[in-house]
């Protein structure tokens, strides 16, 4: 019995990678659902006229459960202006890529490189 256990933890560093994964995936996954319990429950004691359903949750990790706008789709996913690659998710907990601020950086990065290689 131990033999065969030994034999499939063995068989193979992919196996062992696809188990840490999968148990990261779990501590991910139960993070967020505590975190976005912890934020309906800080909302939910105020008092309801002071309910805004956004702000921070373990004084760090953002949070926002209203209706999403455009405008705000497009502060937080598409801002190049902005100084932040990182922003609070459109809906839910966490972080969201601002996309718009990498494309940003690699255009100037790249015609930076385009200047120094000769104005190509």
């Amino acid at each position: 019995m131990g033999s065969r256990k030994a034999a499939t933890h063995d068989s193979g560093d992919t196996g062992g990678k696809k188990h840490r994964r999968g148990r990261l995936r779990k501590v991910v996954t139960l993070v967020t659902v505590g975190l976005t319990v912890a934020a309906v429950v800080k909302e939910l004691r105020k008092p309801e006229d002071e309910r805004t359903w956004n702000g921070t949750v373990a004084m760090v990790v953002p949070y926002d459960f209203r209706f999403p706008t455009m405008a705000r789709i497009r502060e937080r996913v598409w801002n190049p202006e902005s100084d932040h690659f990182l922003g609070p998710r459109v809906v839910g907990v966490g972080w969201t890529v601002n996309v718009g601020k990498v494309v940003a950086v690699v255009r100037e990065k790249l015609a930076a490189e385009g200047e120094a290689n000769g104005g190509a």
